[in-house]
C-alpha cells in the first residue's frame, strides 16, 4: 500500500530555508509551540478566532433545539452567540437560562470548556510575557581589514536593553563547501576563535576579532574563493539578562557577499566630560576604508 506523500515542513534557520520531506508528523504538543512562535498580532488574531469560534459553535447547538434556552428567540442566531458568550465568561445576566435537559447539558459543557480554554490562553500570554528576549542586534555586514598590524575578520554586535548584561559568550562560526578525496563536494564547519569570546559585563557595544593567521581557516582566502565555496558564517552570542535571571541567545548569519574587504566599522563611542561614554547606536553598522595588509 502506498503511501500519501506528505507535505514539505517548511524551517527557516537564518535567511535559509529548509523544506522537509518525509519528515515525521507533528504531534499535538507542537501546537502549543507553533502558539508561542507566532508573532504578537498573529497570537491576537489567533485569540479572537478562536473565542469567535467557539461562541460560534455553541450559539448553533443552543438554536438547534428551540426553547432550551429561557427567553431566546427561537432560530435567532446573534440572540444565541450572545448567550453564549455571557456563558463562556460565566456573567450569567439572568434574563437566559437553561430549560431543558438538553440545555442544561450544553451550558456545562460550554462552561467546563470555557474553564480549560480560559486556563490555557492564561498561561499562554504568561509565557509570552514572561519569556525573556534578547535585543541583541549585530552588524548588517563583516568587514575585512587590517587591526593592530594585523588581518582580521570583524562583526559588531550591541546590547539594545538599558540594563547590562553579564556573563556574555561570543561564538563565530564558518561554514564552506569542500570537496573529499571521493570527489563529493560536502559542507564543513569550522569555529573561528575571536577576541573577546567572553565578557564579564556586556553595557552596549563590542567589535567581535578574528584574527586571520596560518592557524586560520581563512588564511589566504579572497573574494573569489570565498565565492568558489559559498563561504558562510553565523555569529551567535549568549547572556545573562540580569533582570529576568534568565539566559537570552540572538544569533545572525552572514553570506560571503556580506564582507566588506579592506574596511573597518567606525566608532560609535565619544569621551563625555566626567568620563562618561556615549554610544551612537544609529552609527552601528557605518564602515570606513582601511589598508588592507597582512603580515
Amino acid at each position: 500500500m502506498r503511501h500519501r506523500p506528505q507535505r514539505p515542513i517548511a524551517t527557516r534557520a537564518g535567511r535559509t530555508e529548509f523544506l522537509k520531506i518525509n519528515a515525521a508528523v507533528s504531534g499535538w504538543r507542537d501546537s502549543y509551540h507553533w502558539v508561542l512562535s507566532l508573532s504578537w498580532p498573529r497570537f491576537a488574531l489567533f485569540l479572537l478566532g478562536s473565542y469567535i469560534v467557539i461562541n460560534l459553535l455553541f450559539a448553533g447547538l443552543y438554536i438547534l433545539q428551540p426553547n432550551c434556552i429561557a427567553d431566546l428567540d427561537p432560530g435567532s442566531f446573534p440572540h444565541a452567540f450572545f448567550f453564549s458568550v455571557e456563558t463562556l465568561a460565566t456573567v450569567g445576566y439572568g434574563h437566559n437560562y437553561p430549560a431543558t435537559v438538553y440545555g442544561h447539558i450544553i451550558v456545562t459543557i460550554e462552561i467546563f470548556l470555557g474553564m480549560i480554554w480560559l486556563a490555557v490562553i492564561t498561561g499562554l500570554i504568561f509565557v509570552r510575557f514572561a519569556r525573556p528576549t534578547a535585543r541583541i542586534v549585530f552588524s548588517e555586514c563583516v568587514v575585512m581589514g587590517n587591526f593592530d598590524g594585523r588581518l582580521s575578520l570583524m562583526y559588531r554586535v550591541a546590547n539594545l536593553r538599558h540594563t547590562s548584561m553579564v556573563e556574555a559568550e561570543f561564538r563565530f562560526l564558518y561554514s564552506r563547501d569542500e570537496r573529499v578525496r571521493e570527489g563529493d563536494d560536502i559542507r564543513r564547519f569550522y569555529e573561528l576563535k575571536v577576541y573577546p569570546d567572553r565578557m564579564v559585563s556586556f553595557p552596549a557595544a563590542l567589535i567581535i576579532r578574528h584574527t586571520i593567521d596560518k592557524t586560520s581557516p581563512l588564511f589566504g582566502a579572497t573574494p573569489e574563493s570565498l565565492e568558489k565555496e559559498d563561504a558562510f558564517f553565523v555569529a551567535s552570542t549568549l547572556a545573562l539578562e540580569q533582570v529576568m535571571a534568565a539566559n537570552v541567545q540572538s544569533a545572525r548569519d552572514y553570506s560571503w557577499t556580506d564582507i566588506r574587504f579592506g574596511e573597518r566599522f567606525v566608532d560609535v563611542y565619544t569621551q563625555l566630560e566626567g568620563g562618561n561614554l556615549a554610544v551612537d547606536y544609529g552609527r552601528l553598522h557605518e564602515t570606513e576604508p582601511v589598508p588592507l595588509r597582512s603580515e
